[in-house]
């Protein structure tokens, strides 16, 4: 079983943090943010990566170079402006047929990984996407007439349930992707697989933190800095 993880994109959003080095190269103590996503993974017996590059990838194949880890890591440039789609499809080759699983270079959680495939494996769907409530960006009051009757700082939103990442495939699922750099996962793809009757949803109500902005990454490497990080397995 391989583990996919997507490493190709600009990371815009953190402006001039990525002009020299890609969002998964940002560091969260003495190690980049995609280590802490695949440490998720290797912690709990999954050690088989593929990494999708783009954007300035011979950074991050650098570093794997030099990894001093028990890991098996193949990089592959996938080109600079490839959605995630066709990513995924271009590194078909490397899939024997059976499943396995992908996920994003930003995304860190105590996602018991060995559950997640065993719920895939009992329903038979082509896909399992790990469903996370988010949180708030912005404190929530409740009032009557202007008195406050609840306030809560960056709640969590229990009546929903967004695309959290670790994600587990069959390789069937390959067959609604192109390898036009314009395919996109998440946009056409997953909704026709969910359109389709063919996706279900693990919902974790465990930690799960996403690096998009450089208060972000401030608060990620603050929670590092204090120990046992909520991420950590």
């Amino acid at each position: 079983m391989k583990v996919v993880i997507f490493a190709g994109g600009r990371g815009t959003s953190l402006g001039q943090l990525t002009v020299e080095k890609p969002k998964p190269m940002l560091f969260i103590g003495n190690r980049p943010i995609i280590w802490h996503v695949m440490k998720i993974y290797a912690s709990q017996g999954y050690n088989d990566f593929i990494v999708c590059t783009g954007y300035l990838g011979n950074v991050i194949k650098d570093f794997f170079s030099d990894l001093q880890e028990d890991w098996r890591v193949h990089v592959v440039d996938t080109g600079l402006n490839a959605l995630k789609g066709a990513r995924l499809k271009l590194i078909e080759e490397f899939l024997d047929p059976g499943t396995h699983m992908m996920t994003y270079s930003d995304g860190l959680a105590d996602v018991n990984v060995q559950h997640l495939q065993k719920f895939h494996e009992s329903h038979g769907k082509l896909v399992t996407v790990t469903g996370i409530h988010p949180v708030s960006r912005f404190g929530e009051i409740k009032h009557e007439n202007g008195k406050v009757t609840s306030f809560k700082e960056k709640p969590l939103d229990p009546e929903r349930v967004v695309n959290g990442g670790f994600m587990v495939f069959e390789t069937a699922f390959l067959d609604y992707l192109t390898a036009n750099i314009d395919c996109d996962l998440e946009k056409g793809v997953l909704e026709q697989v969910a359109a389709d009757g063919e996706m279900m949803v693990h919902v974790h109500d465990g930690s799960w933190k996403c690096l998009d902005t450089p208060r972000d990454l401030k608060e990620l490497r603050r929670e590092w800095q204090k120990g046992n990080p909520s991420w950590k397995m």
